[in-house]
């Protein structure tokens, strides 16, 4: 797991505290705001996810193609 994804996940479990907490103190901000991060994390894991099947994808090629790397140098 990346940085990016573990990221993601905290964003996620500290929005939703925020959220809940908000809904505790009935505090209409902080449960919009807890959402508010709650989508940001989900954003950044799924970007992590990408980039990690990015540079997956990369290294695949790269094993495929080694004679045609190391004759391009």
């Amino acid at each position: 797991m990346n940085r990016d994804r573990l990221e993601g996940k905290w964003k996620q479990l500290s929005g939703s505290v925020r959220e809940q907490w908000g809904r505790l103190t009935d505090d209409r901000l902080s449960v919009v705001a807890g959402q508010h991060d709650q989508l940001a994390g989900r954003v950044q894991e799924r970007s992590g996810i990408y980039k990690e099947e990015g540079e997956r994808q990369l290294k695949a090629f790269m094993r495929r193609n080694r004679e045609w790397n190391s004759t391009s140098r």
